[in-house]
């Protein structure tokens, strides 16, 4: 990471957190993968039952293989022959881990789901959320963040899971109604009423879509 970069995120890592606190919300700055993978680890108490969705970033920093060979119950949604028994699962977790497609500089996070397994576990059900996000994801706004997870996000995953959508073709957002369409839901999450359920690590890393 450039030592500039390094810097700039590091400074704009506290107004994200300020932004997140204003909103009941916990906030956390990582220099590296490894500070995040140590910070998610604190976060989530021996024996907990932990689940996922589709989260890339916690993949890369290692938290995935940490939690499945931990003390740790981890719910592994594609061990489920019923997706609806894997959503059901997930509702009652101690801990869901999820990143974010985009957040704003004041805190906001922007998710846009598919089948809304992630982002109705994200509003409500697990007792605690865990984000992983990478400050490749801060946007400066809820409109440029919108733009960041419907044409980089969204092409990206629908790339990664070889879906027939026009982005998955052109690389950008045609607004589609495709069959295959991954932007079925939007969830904009500005403020918690449940303090402690939510948890924000932002990683001085380019990581996930």
């Amino acid at each position: 990471m450039n030592p500039n970069m390094t810097k700039r995120n590091e400074l704009l890592a506290g107004k994200v957190i300020a932004g997140l606190k204003s909103r009941n919300m916990s906030g956390y700055y990582a220099a590296n993968r490894e500070e995040a993978l140590q910070k998610a680890l604190e976060l989530i108490d021996e024996t907990s039952s932990v689940t996922m969705g589709g989260c890339m970033t916690a993949q890369e920093i290692g938290l995935v293989d940490a939690v499945k060979n931990g003390n740790y119950r981890f719910i592994d949604r594609a061990a489920f022959s019923d997706p609806r028994e894997a959503l059901l699962a997930a509702y009652d977790a101690d801990v869901f881990l999820s990143s974010a497609n985009a957040m704003t500089e004041d805190g906001i996070l922007v998710n846009i789901d598919g089948n809304a397994n992630r982002v109705s576990a994200i509003a409500q059900g697990p007792k605690k959320v865990i984000f992983l996000v990478g400050m490749n994801k801060i946007c400066p706004d809820v409109d440029s963040a919108m733009k960041r997870a419907r044409n980089i996000a969204a092409p990206a995953n629908a790339q990664r899971f070889e879906l027939s959508t026009p982005c998955s073709k052109t690389g950008a957002c045609a607004n589609c109604k495709s069959p295959d369409t991954i932007c079925c839901q939007f969830l904009i999450t500005r403020f918690s009423r449940h303090p402690g359920r939510i948890h924000v690590i932002l990683i001085n890393d380019t990581l996930g879509f």
